[in-house]
């Protein structure tokens, strides 16, 4: 009796889909945490107008997002293409960014090439990724904790071997930085292999317009847009602890040889919480358990202003706080998001329009670099008053702001 063959199960795939996240999530935290301190303190570039280069760089950076998605929900066919081409430059650009010119003047030009070059390739990558992941059956809740338990697992390792690194032996740290650049390039190619070898899910079969055309078909979508302010305020008020995080550490706490560490817990708290966020989404929904997770955060960084040197334990006991509200904040969003979108409906126009906006949050917070000169902070001479107040009290306020505004958004859209 013949026995028809069963078709071989394709064994972990959400695992497949995931594993980018890790090198995307190692090259994203030296660009927005360790990059402007390293060339602040290092390089010997000076603070004030580090800010206005790190503002100009990611607020051009940003305008190319939506052009981005337009151009993947344009030609679907070669989006595996796009993200190979994306992956060369990214490493290119990962690896320049850590040897700039020893003149300060030469440095700061080097920077905004490297940083527009190193943005440009990790949009292109990640908005290719997100819509991959969007795509899947029930926007993909499975591959998306694997994705994010990945990325802060390559985030934590992230956290700690630059910051090692700088702080070794100074006539080693040039060759070590570039072993250390190749070992994510070589990563970066292992995992983008595992995800195309998989089988790109199914596009809109509808026509998409120009990309002007797109943009006004989803800004007709209520839902859509209401959730644009709330995601903006949110990833502002994450963005400016992340570009001050390193300042804090050395000059408020006095605990630079910490700092890695700390980093460390914080992401490990994020990713330990994913499964749980996971779960309390599916009872309570994405948007119910966001904004829960957004009061988490205003109680650590509330916590976090009231520190000062030697105060150790307790800033890890707000990095654990702070932390494991970051796994909400980087779960549920994509979640809720293709939960409001008709599947395939610009979906990759969409992330791009997210993704713009946490870059406009991104160089608005290197602004914060600028205000801290303004109020008489200087890299390296201890505890201010300044840096609680821009560290914790003001993204207190924007996280907030964020709670009320998705509140709203929910009451009115019945989301949850």
């Amino acid at each position: 009796m013949s026995v028809t063959p069963r078709p071989a199960r394709r064994r972990w795939p959400d695992a497949a889909y995931g594993m980018l996240g890790a090198p995307l999530a190692m090259a994203a935290l030296p660009l927005f945490v360790q990059i402007p301190s390293y060339y602040a303190s290092q390089v010997g570039v000076a603070l004030a107008p580090l800010g206005w280069v790190l503002f100009a760089a990611r607020l051009l950076d940003m305008l190319q997002d939506p052009l981005f998605g337009h151009l993947l929900d344009r030609t679907p066919s070669r989006q595996k293409a796009w993200m190979s081409a994306a992956a060369v430059v990214l490493a290119l650009a990962f690896m320049g960014l850590w040897h700039p010119p020893s003149q300060p003047g030469a440095a700061m030009a080097w920077l905004v090439v490297m940083l527009v070059l190193a943005y440009g390739g990790h949009s292109l990558l990640g908005i290719a990724y997100l819509s991959w992941g969007a795509r899947l059956p029930e926007g993909g809740m499975r591959a998306v904790a694997w994705r994010e338990g990945a990325g802060l697992a390559g985030v934590i390792v992230a956290s700690v071997v630059p910051v090692g690194i700088l702080a070794g032996e100074p006539a080693r740290v040039s060759s070590r930085l570039w072993w250390y650049g190749l070992l994510f390039a070589m990563l970066l190619a292992l995992a983008l292999r595992c995800l195309l070898r998989q089988p790109l899910p199914a596009p809109s079969t509808a026509t998409i317009a120009s990309w002007r055309q797109s943009l006004q078909r989803l800004w007709t979508n209520p839902a859509f847009r209401a959730l644009l302010p709330p995601y903006l305020l949110n990833a502002l008020s994450a963005a400016i602890p992340a570009t001050l995080a390193l300042f804090f550490i050395d000059d408020q706490l006095q605990a630079r040889h910490l700092a890695g560490w700390f980093l460390a817990a914080y992401f490990a708290a994020a990713a330990s919480m994913l499964p749980l966020w996971s779960t309390l989404a599916r009872r309570f929904g994405p948007a119910t358990c966001w904004r829960g997770a957004m009061l988490l955060a205003v109680a650590g960084f509330i916590g976090a202003a009231l520190l000062g040197p030697g105060d150790r334990l307790a800033f890890l006991a707000v990095c654990l706080v702070t932390g494991a509200a970051l796994g909400a904040d980087l779960l549920l969003p994509p979640v809720l998001l293709a939960r409001v979108l008709p599947q395939g409906d610009a979906i990759s126009t969409a992330f791009g329009v997210f993704t713009m906006l946490g870059k406009l949050a991104l160089a608005l917070a290197g602004v914060a670099l600028s205000l801290l000169a303004a109020l008489g902070y200087q890299p390296g001479e201890g505890p201010t008053s300044a840096l609680p107040m821009v560290y914790a009290i003001l993204p207190c306020g924007l996280k907030l702001l964020a709670f009320l505004m998705l509140g709203r958004t929910r009451r009115r859209h019945e989301l949850r």
